[in-house]
């Protein structure tokens, strides 16, 4: 297959997984973001559901990138974001500056745009936090709250970054199982609500988790925490009636491992997101925690 007829397959598949939630696919607004990256050849491309107020209405696609590529270079080339002023634009070039990279991805809706960069830092050399919040550009709030991860034992344990800029916030990942009292501690420590039983239950099965920072708020605006699983409706919660139907309907992946995400947010709110794999990597640690992008394949 060329890679015109690979890229417009790819299209086709997010046009009709996006069907399935009731989104519509806008070519204008999806194809020059396959195009600029050549999504169709990456490694692993994957598509998200969620079921919260800010995510509801959109539909997602994830995909790695290859050896090479500057994401956030590409994303401002092509016209998929615009050059700011504001922090989040010079974060990524200080992270490269200052850490390890190893490999990276990027995700976008198929209403909203191109949204986020990941950066993965290598095998087993995490970040301390005190890095991170060192860094110019990084939210204050991350400082403001190291102590808070240190008490946990989180100060040296991040191994992937996330910047959005389409919410102008970052995320950092945790890939530490959780158990129902650190869950309980961090909810009460950083001011969010008390996660419910069901959602205590979800975290049993979690590999690890993420929290989310932004440059408007003292505070850590949630954590979530995430599950791989077969059958994503056999987890012991209840995943919403459009997740639901999209992962017993969806055409993709069907064999491959599904990734669940669960979060309180600030209000109370408790919601999942799901990960299905449109092309989904046979081997890598990171295939097992279920980002973007095999550690094998940088």
């Amino acid at each position: 297959m060329s890679g015109a007829a690979e890229l417009e397959h790819l299209y086709s598949a997010i046009e009709e997984s996006a069907a399935l939630v009731d989104v519509t696919c806008s070519r204008d607004k999806v194809w020059p973001i396959l195009a600029a990256y050549d999504a169709a050849r990456q490694n692993i491309i994957a598509f998200r559901v969620a079921n919260d107020t800010r995510d509801d209405g959109d539909f997602h696609c994830r995909f790695s990138l290859n050896d090479g590529v500057e994401p956030y270079g590409v994303a401002l080339s092509n016209g998929l974001i615009a050059k700011t002023d504001h922090p989040v634009g010079a974060l990524l070039s200080e992270l490269q500056e200052r850490c390890p990279i190893d490999s990276s991805g990027v995700d976008f809706g198929v209403v909203c745009g191109f949204r986020k960069i990941w950066i993965y830092f290598p095998d087993g050399e995490f970040q301390r936090l005190s890095t991170l919040a060192d860094l110019r550009s990084m939210p204050s709030s991350l400082a403001d709250n190291v102590d808070l991860f240190a008490r946990h034992g989180l100060d040296d344990r991040v191994d992937v970054a996330g910047i959005n800029y389409h919410h102008k916030s970052v995320n950092l990942y945790f890939p530490q199982p959780p158990d129902p009292t650190t869950i309980r501690s961090l909810h009460r420590d950083i001011g969010l609500p008390e996660p419910s039983e069901q959602m205590l239950k979800f975290c049993e099965g979690a590999f690890g988790f993420y929290t989310t920072l932004s440059w408007d708020s003292p505070k850590v605006e949630r954590i979530s925490f995430g599950a791989k699983a077969q059958d994503p409706t056999a987890l012991p919660v209840r995943l919403g009636p459009k997740i639901e139907h999209f992962a017993k309907n969806v055409s993709y992946g069907v064999d491959d491992p599904k990734l669940v995400y669960g979060a309180v947010t600030s209000t109370g709110e408790e919601y999942y997101k799901l990960q299905a794999y449109y092309r989904w990597p046979s081997h890598g640690r990171r295939a097992g925690r279920g980002y973007p992008r095999s550690r094998s394949m940088n």
